[in-house]
Parts: C-alpha cells; sequence; structure tokens
C-alpha cells in the first residue's frame, strides 16, 4: 500500500501570516523612538544604582514605622471587607446566574459576571476614584467589584453542577423553590464553595 505523501511543512497561507506578523513587529520597531544605546549609558547606570542604593540603609525611625504599621493594617483591612462584600455579591448574582431564575436572568447575570471580572482592578480603582474620591474605600470596591465577579461565576459553575435529583425530589413532594434550593442544592455546592 503506498503512503500518503507527506503534509508541506507551511502552508502559504501561514507563511504569508508569519510573514505579515513579522513586518508588523519590524515597522514597531522602527516607528518606535527607541534608544538602546542610553539604556545601558554611564548616566542610566549610575541612576539605577542611586535608586537602588536608597534601599539601604532601611528606615527605622519610630514615626516612619508607625506609618508603615497603620498602612499595612489598612491594606488587610481593605481586603477583608473587600472579599466579605465579594462573597455576598457573589452568592446574590450565582443563584441567577445558575440558571435557577430563567434563561433571560441567567444571561443577563453571567453577562454582569464577565463584565465585573473582565475588568482589572486598577481599572475599576480609576473609575471608582471618581465616584468614592481618593482613599481606601475606592480601593475597596475596586477589589470587591472585580472580585465579585470571579466568585460568581465560580459559586454559579458550582450550582450548576450539582446533581439536580435531590432538588427535584423535594419539589415533587411539594417543598417550594427556595427550600428546595436551600435543603438540597446549597449544601451539596457549599464545600465547592467554601474552597474559593
Amino acid at each position: 500500500m503506498p503512503r500518503p505523501p507527506a503534509p508541506p511543512l507551511m502552508s502559504l497561507a501561514t507563511l504569508a501570516l508569519l510573514l505579515g506578523l513579522l513586518a508588523l513587529v519590524v515597522a514597531s520597531f522602527y516607528s518606535l523612538p527607541l534608544k538602546w544605546g542610553e539604556l545601558f549609558s554611564a548616566d542610566a547606570l549610575r541612576s539605577s544604582a542611586e535608586f537602588i542604593g536608597g534601599f539601604a540603609p532601611p528606615e527605622l525611625a519610630a514615626p516612619f514605622l508607625l506609618k508603615i504599621a497603620h498602612a499595612t493594617l489598612e491594606t488587610l483591612s481593605m481586603s477583608a471587607l473587600s472579599t466579605l462584600i465579594a462573597v455576598v455579591f457573589g452568592v446574590v448574582l450565582a443563584v441567577p446566574a445558575s440558571g435557577r431564575a430563567g434563561a433571560l436572568l441567567r444571561a443577563i447575570t453571567r453577562l454582569l459576571l464577565n463584565v465585573l471580572r473582565s475588568i482589572p482592578e486598577l481599572v475599576w480603582a480609576s473609575i471608582l476614584l471618581i465616584a468614592a474620591g481618593l482613599g481606601p474605600f475606592a480601593g475597596t470596591l475596586a477589589l470587591a467589584a472585580h472580585t465579585s465577579g470571579v466568585l460568581g461565576r465560580l459559586f454559579a459553575d458550582a450550582l450548576e453542577n450539582q446533581p439536580p435529583a435531590p432538588e427535584a425530589t423535594l419539589r415533587i413532594n411539594g417543598v417550594d423553590a427556595m427550600s428546595a434550593f436551600c435543603y438540597a442544592a446549597l449544601p451539596q455546592a457549599l464545600p465547592q464553595m467554601l474552597s474559593y
């Protein structure tokens, strides 16, 4: 039996795409005012050495250390509070996103979760800085907004992946939808949700 011919190493379309990308990279380097010589010049090396030298010896004055301790506590508080807010909103958004409130509400909440988690925290902070002002409140809200999207999606997937039989059994026996959810679906998904 004759062997089939070997496939070509690269199709013409693939070669054209690679050459086009290479041309774009070369054009990018040519169009930007990159000065590689200045990167390793004596002035650049001296400035870098001065910057790195500024780290030693470390500042150990009491007022500075108190300021650092206060900022550290503020950062930890922002993190804890934003996580708590994100868990609450994540659970609230996960229920309709898991498809328990109809297809339309599922699509809308999934879109909202995608928007929340696709915008980085720094962009959220920039947006919320205008509304909430400069300070830890804007940072807390920014962290909470992004994390709500992430946790909401994870929680929704955890709820959606639970076997429907226990909840359906309760519904057949006359239990209302909310009670069936709370006593059948949620206890099954809770260990996975807590792991996030």
